[in-house]
Order: C-alpha cells, then structure tokens, then sequence
C-alpha cells in the first residue's frame, strides 16, 4: 500500500510539474515571441541607454531627416504570404550601390534613418529599410528573431536587383534582432550582388539568447522551460530556437562580415560577438567599443564607427 500511495505521490507531482511547465511556456512564448505589447522590456537594466543615446535616439537630426524624404513603398510576400513592407530612397545621385538596414526587436524601418542618413549623405547609397515581420506595417502575428526574416531578405535582396539592375552592389546592416537577421542571411544561397555585411550588437543563436535572459531575468534553468517554449514556438510560429541559428549560418557564409559591439552590452554579451566573428568562414573583422551599451556604438563612437565603416565597405564594395 506504501508503494502505491508514493507511486500515486510521485505522479501527482510530476503532472503538477508537466503542467506548470506546458503553461510557463505558452507563457514565454506570448511574452517574446507573440506580436504585443512587451511591458517586460520596460525598467530593464540591461537596456538601460546612456544619457548621450537616449538624446540621439529619441531627439537627434536624424528623425527630422527622415520625415523629410519623399521614400517610396517597396512590398514583397513572403514564403508564407505575409504582406512585408519597406521604405526605398534612392540616391541623390545615380548609383549601383544600395544598403539594406535592418531594425532590431520592436523597431520598425524607419528606426534605421540613424544609419540611413549616414549611408545616403555621406556615402551616396540607396537605401531601403524594410519593416520585419510582425513589425511597423508588415503582416504577422509573431516574430522571426532573424530566422524567418532571413528569407524574407533574400527577397529583398532579389527586389532590388530586379527594380535597380543586375550590376547592384548591395550592403546588409543590422542592429541588435537585425544584425542577426542578416547573420543568418548570410548563409543562404544569395547573388554576387551583395557585397558585404555589417553585424552590430547581434546574438549567436535565439537559443543562446533567450537561455541568457532566462537566467539572467528570472533566474530559471534552460531545461525544461526553454525547450519547451521552443517546441511551441515550432508548433505556433514555425521555427524553433536551435535551427534559428547566426553562428551556424556565418560558418557557410563567403559575404565579408564586420562585426560591431558594445563592451557594456548586458543584453546580449560581448562575447557573442567574438565568438561569431572567429567562427565566420568568410573574412571577418570585429570592433568593440568601450562604454557602450546594446546598439549604443554608433552613437558613442561615431567617428570611429564610420572610418571602421568606411574602411571595410572599401575593401568590398567597388
């Protein structure tokens, strides 16, 4: 009789656990991944952004620059017919160079005006910044975290060689969420069109990231619960966290890639960075700039980020 009534014990308490389980899943999944409002983000201290950019963030010249232009819309489906949105501006001058922005999580494209203006008034490029999926006005009711989106770029990239010719030369840049999304572009079947790519503040895996968090916000092991938030990732958006992977993409990649990250960056840590730079197949080359927060370098360190910048796009882009 003992051993049944701790038999039935030891049930009762593992369906109590499976339980908690199943609903702390679904639970992380509507707070990442699904497309709503993320209050969690809100008093986070690792993404607390220094006085210096915040006032470029929320105030800087760039914001009026970009309700100044006239930017035309580009629209694509995706592979899973999501109507995708972006925002095209072509050069004051003819030019075969365009670069392609990428926002990071929450963001939309307009956000890249930052960079945007860079790349249009000082280096003459085309630019387009598209909207992610489950972002600004894109369709989707989750977010790709780079995975989707990375063939959702490939799209892109094939728009602008078809609206703007075969002889492009195409950049890809990307901050935070969409420094990994072109890290995981990096490695899918893409033109000689595209040149190089630029990767600021991005993570190794959506795996390694979210096991980061986890631990870091809430204290709470990778097993079960981020393996299981995983498999209803893969049930409701489609992808699961290991195969959404920008280590596993740069290792095939031949596209230059240089490499952009704040050594204060508690987000998403500085040795994400180094470990994505020695693993790239194709030449790579890594700045990272002191004081600076999650995607901050750009505003910290400006001179230094452009002639970085300006540096390597002359290596790659003729």
């Amino acid at each position: 009789m003992k051993k049944k009534r701790w038999l039935k014990l030891l049930i009762g308490i593992l369906s109590i656990l499976v339980i908690i389980n199943i609903v702390a899943s679904f639970y992380f999944y509507n707070l990442a991944i699904e497309r709503n409002t993320k209050d969690f983000l809100q008093g986070n201290d690792d993404l607390e952004v220094s006085a210096e950019a915040m006032e470029v963030f929320t105030e800087g010249d760039w914001h009026d620059w970009v309700e100044k232009q006239d930017f035309k819309r580009w629209e694509i489906s995706s592979f899973d017919n999501l109507e995708l949105n972006g925002y095209f501006l072509p050069a004051k001058e003819p030019t075969n160079k365009t670069v392609i922005l990428a926002h990071g999580y929450l963001g939309s494209g307009l956000d890249m005006g930052l960079y945007g203006q860079y790349y249009y008034e000082e280096l003459g490029y085309n630019i387009l910044m598209p909207d992610a999926r489950g972002h600004g006005e894109s369709e989707g009711d989750y977010i790709g975290f780079g995975w989707h989106d990375r063939l959702d770029y490939v799209k892109w990239i094939n728009l602008v060689k078809e609206n703007l010719g075969n002889n492009s030369e195409i950049v890809l840049h990307g901050v935070s969420m969409g420094a990994a999304t072109v890290l995981m572009t990096s490695g899918e079947d893409l033109p000689d069109n595209v040149k190089a790519i630029v990767a600021d503040s991005a993570y190794t895996s959506v795996e390694d990231l979210f096991a980061y968090q986890m631990k870091r916000m809430y204290h709470l092991p990778k097993f079960p619960f981020l393996t299981s938030t995983s498999f209803v990732t893969d049930i409701k958006a489609g992808y699961n966290f290991d195969e959404a992977s920008a280590l596993k993409q740069v290792k095939k990649t031949d596209i230059p890639i240089l490499y952009y990250h704040g050594n204060a960056d508690t987000f998403v840590p500085t040795e994400m960075a180094y470990e994505l730079a020695e693993n790239t197949a194709s030449p790579s080359e890594i700045m990272t700039i002191d004081d600076a927060g999650h995607g901050e370098g750009f505003v910290v360190e400006k001179e230094a980020y452009v002639q970085k910048l300006n540096e390597f796009l002359g290596k790659y882009v003729e």
